[in-house]
């Protein structure tokens, strides 16, 4: 199984390595952890494993790539902690049926300190006990971005959210979610 190495986060709108296999949506893949070995994204995409890369962005677009990392890095500096960052992770890697970055971001969550239940539950976070409020307003604002309603986000939803964070909390929560 294929795990990526921490300090990548973020929902999945588009894919840096654009493979031709399920999990091609996480967009901040640079190195593999494959059965506990570190390695390079590109050694994971070699002839021995079933993965391949249908583009190179990084030597496509040297310049677009770096400032994307530079992004990925500043979401690590955000307002939103990590235990509610990778919260978010799970649930729009599930929502956007992405097995690989599912599995990616539980492990990560393992490795945090997150508590196994918890993770199960992240699929039904509105039926389980185990969320906080804030954290529940975190999964909600995360589903509504990851899946726009045709109106727009609802103005009840926004409000039920505004309880829990602030402005500023509010725009990296949606930087992360983009």
């Amino acid at each position: 199984p294929l795990a990526a190495q921490s300090g990548q986060a973020g929902p999945h709108r588009g894919a840096i390595a654009d493979l031709k296999t399920p999990g091609a949506c996480h967009k901040r893949v640079r190195r593999i952890v494959m059965q506990g070995v570190d390695i390079p994204l590109s050694k994971a995409l070699s002839k021995e494993n079933p993965v391949t890369q249908r583009l190179n962005y990084s030597e496509l677009s040297p310049v677009l790539f770096k400032k994307f990392l530079d992004f990925s890095m500043a979401l690590q500096a955000s307002a939103i902690d990590e235990t509610l960052r990778t919260l978010v992770e799970i649930r729009a890697s599930q929502m956007n049926g992405c097995a690989f970055c599912v599995d990616m971001h539980v492990k990560q969550a393992r490795i945090h300190g997150e508590r196994e239940l918890r993770l199960h539950h992240v699929a039904i976070w509105r039926e389980s006990p185990l969320f906080s409020p804030r954290e529940r307003a975190a999964l909600a604002w995360t589903e509504v971005l990851t899946r726009i309603p045709e109106h727009g986000v609802p103005d009840e939803l926004y409000e039920s959210v505004r309880k829990e964070f602030s402005e500023k909390e509010i725009s990296d929560l949606t930087f992360e979610i983009m």
